[in-house]
């Protein structure tokens, strides 16, 4: 079968078969993120520990993660194994390390004291944190090694993101049936069986991803070197710096399951408006590539924050009694919140290549290790803030019970002015993120014509100088 019959696009370099293991990569890794960023929480509820202490030690944590990070992105940039692949070698060995990790972060004893507990929760998350970075540069960074057409990387991020979604949104279903009413599975069951089928889904890429572009010496990084260049790429810290608030103010997917329980008589009534949100969710996903072609990646970004606070401020003013109305808003809501999603990591290739053009250093590790380190750091913030604003909201202790079947039949129950304050933090908090992300946003100027000409040049295509005369904000860009 020839290349042009097996590509979508006859001027793709990719397979089929690369593509879709590439996509269904991220199927696997979404369900664990996705485990330890929304469900975790929930669990350490159910075990008793004090959500203040739980959250200090989630946000002291950050101090190894921003660390780790940081010396992982130098390695990656300096460290060359013998195949002469980049990206394939450190994907095979976080391939069983997630998985591992994912499964001890959830087997906590619940007969130990609470000293035992918060330890046993600090040391497993570092090491959950720790193989979790191992993969997270690689996978994100692969795409610039696949292919060199911004077109093909913009359709492999688009639907890398839905079959990303569809991950977190099994991983979700997953957890919400088994751990509900009526099955009342452990959460150290629920993650063995969901790292089972992270492992599959996550080794195809391991046998079929190639690494066809590239192949530079990336600039030999001390730290301060590092720092140079990452102050140097203003777009990339600009944008992730919106990022930090879009996604450490997410507490929403944590708290599904809680306020499902508690608002709507029903931990698993989630599962209904997932299923209502998913096809038009999905449909609109669908056509981000179509979307992309005809307007700037940016502008649809910042259209979709601001649709999505204006719905969710009408939400918090109806209140949760109002259930069916509420319910038809969040599926509107879901809409552009869906496309963001999809689109959240298609601007990091984008500022790689606008910091080797602009600086003429290839630092593709450390430019992805900022994105691992922000997709990290947020969610242990989202975490965190959950768990303190559970504790300013007054939560009452629910850790006699081991599920929600348990917390059904003892009744504890939580008081009008708590449940209030759980649907401000569940509608309002998120809101307030997505807000203050499209501040930080509108400063970014990378646009998708000049990323296009900027990797023509850094790729050798056409020269520095020919691209500098086509850019349309060269005098932003090129100082």
């Amino acid at each position: 079968m020839t290349k042009e019959k097996v590509n979508k696009n006859p001027l793709w370099q990719t397979t089929n078969k690369e593509r879709k293991s590439y996509y269904i990569y991220f199927t696997g890794q979404n369900m664990i993120y996705t485990l330890v960023t929304t469900i975790l929480t929930t669990a350490l509820l159910f075990q008793g520990i004090d959500v203040e202490k739980a959250a200090g030690i989630t946000l002291l944590i950050k101090i190894w993660d921003a660390v780790n990070d940081a010396i992982f992105g130098c390695i990656f940039d300096k460290v060359r194994f013998r195949s002469g692949k980049k990206f394939m070698p450190w994907l095979k060995i976080s391939l069983i390390a997630i998985p591992v990790s994912t499964v001890l972060l959830f087997s906590m004893p619940k007969d130990g004291s609470e000293a035992f507990k918060l330890a046993w929760y600090a040391i497993t998350y570092i090491l959950w944190d720790t193989a979790y970075t191992l993969c997270d540069v690689p996978i994100y960074g692969m795409v610039t090694a696949m292919t060199e057409r911004l077109d093909e990387r913009t359709a492999l991020q688009s639907y890398k993101s839905i079959w990303g979604g569809a991950g977190s949104g099994l991983s979700t279903i997953l957890a919400t049936i088994l751990a509900g009413e009526g099955v009342g599975f452990s959460y150290s069951t629920v993650s063995i069986i969901i790292a089972v089928v992270a492992l599959i889904t996550m080794s195809f890429i391991c046998k079929n991803g190639v690494e066809r572009c590239g192949g530079e010496q990336d600039e030999a990084f001390t730290v301060r070197k590092m720092f140079k260049y990452l102050f140097s790429n203003k777009n990339l810290l600009i944008y992730y710096g919106g990022i930090f608030f879009y996604s450490g103010a997410n507490i929403a997917g944590q708290m599904t399951l809680i306020v499902a329980f508690y608002l709507f008589k029903n931990s698993q009534f989630s599962l209904v408006v997932m299923a209502l949100s998913a096809v038009p969710a999905l449909i609109f996903s669908l056509l981000v590539p179509k979307m992309v072609e005809k307007f700037d990646k940016m502008k649809i970004f910042m259209f979709c924050g601001f649709i999505t606070v204006a719905l969710s401020i009408v939400m918090w003013l109806l209140g949760y009694s109002n259930i069916w109305l509420i319910v038809a808003l969040y599926v509107i809501r879901a809409v552009p919140q869906s496309i963001m999603g999809v689109m959240m990591f298609m601007f990091t290739p984008d500022c790689a290549e606008y910091g080797k053009f602009k600086s003429g250093i290839e630092a593709k590790g450390i430019t992805f290790s900022i994105q691992t380190f922000m997709t990290k750091l947020t969610g242990a913030i989202s975490s965190a803030l959950y768990l303190f604003l559970l504790g300013v909201i007054k939560w009452k202790d629910v850790s006699a019970a081991e599920n929600f079947d348990q917390l059904k039949e003892m009744g504890i129950t939580q008081t009008p002015e708590t449940l209030d304050g759980l649907w401000f933090l569940f509608i309002m908090v998120p809101a307030i993120g997505v807000a203050l992300g499209c501040v930080f946003w509108a400063f970014y100027k990378l646009r998708d014509h000049d990323v296009q000409l900027m990797t023509d040049a850094n790729n050798g295509k056409i020269t520095r100088e020919e691209a500098l005369q086509k850019l349309i904000n060269k005098k932003e860009f090129i100082k």
